[in-house]
């Protein structure tokens, strides 16, 4: 009688468990789901335009859609100048210089910033980081005229190193308050330790906070090259044709004549191809840099 009482009640126990454990795996199945669902949602207006850039003019302007259409490279010859004199390479060159360029050089100052910020915590550290944020509430639009003023007293206009400084101005604030998140995880034992047995403060962070923190760098510089590359604002007006960026090119096809959407599909996955390969070399330092800024 006690045996059998003892089997009821274990099993009693046991059936919560068991039924908890399902709803859980329920839940994942959902969440699962519905994450395959967004990025569905996110990735298919991105398939059809490739797809687009290879239909004809004729085909890419039907309603509905015309899925079966032939495809054809047209469009990718029109955009790389085949028949129309212009060539997109000098605006791709131009935009790889200024994200490049403006990238490496927000990294230099970022992360000795952000090391100041936490590792080494100098005073009233939470106004300095209240400053950089601040410099980013201002809207781009509301600056454009007096940095055009300037350029132009300054014989900058049409530049391409002003949008290097540009681009490095408009990073910084943000590549300083990830690199700070980033370097927060950083133990301070280790650095403590170097310091004992004698290492300076270049040493420090090439050998042992440049290491640990390489995720977060590798995401920070993913995220101001990505910024750099699609700033169409300041290149639009501060450039010309011998500084013509990416994206500037790319509103060239938008002319009085029409729009040609097999040509600008073409231009537009053309011009998103660089960002696009940067992210999938990087993305695992990606996530692994985004989660090591999110854990506390």
């Amino acid at each position: 009688m006690t045996a059998v009482t003892a089997g009821t009640a274990v099993t009693a126990h046991a059936r919560p468990r068991v039924r908890r454990s399902r709803h859980h795996n329920y839940s994942t199945l959902g969440i699962g789901l519905g994450a395959w669902i967004v990025g569905l949602i996110f990735i298919i207006p991105v398939l059809w335009m490739v797809l687009t850039s290879f239909h004809t003019e004729q085909a890419a302007a039907t309603n509905p859609p015309s899925f079966g259409a032939p495809l054809t490279l047209g469009g990718w010859r029109e955009f790389f100048g085949s028949g129309t004199g212009s060539s997109p390479w000098p605006a791709i060159i131009n935009s790889a210089t200024a994200s490049i360029m403006s990238t490496i050089i927000v990294l230099l100052l970022a992360i000795p910033a952000a090391y100041a910020l936490s590792i080494r915590p100098v005073r009233k550290w939470t106004d300095a980081m209240f400053f950089f944020l601040s410099t980013k509430m201002l809207p781009a639009v509301a600056g454009l005229l007096p940095i055009y003023l300037f350029a132009q007293k300054a014989g900058l206009l049409d530049n391409i190193w002003l949008l290097v400084l540009l681009y490095t101005t408009m990073n910084l604030p943000i590549a300083v308050w990830m690199m700070r998140s980033f370097l927060a995880e950083v133990p301070i034992a280790i650095i403590e330790a170097a310091s004992i047995d004698g290492a300076n403060l270049i040493q420090i962070m090439r050998r042992i906070v440049a290491p640990i923190a390489t995720p977060g760098i590798a995401a920070t510089a993913l995220i101001c090259f990505i910024f750099s590359w699609n700033e169409q604002l300041f290149a639009r007006v501060l450039t010309g044709v011998v500084s013509q960026t990416g994206p500037v090119f790319l509103t060239s096809f938008v002319t009085s004549q029409g729009l040609f959407l097999a040509k600008v599909c073409a231009a537009a996955t053309a011009i998103s191809l660089p960002v696009l390969v940067a992210g999938f070399a990087a993305q695992d330092k990606l996530v692994q840099g985004l989660s090591l800024g999110a854990v506390k």
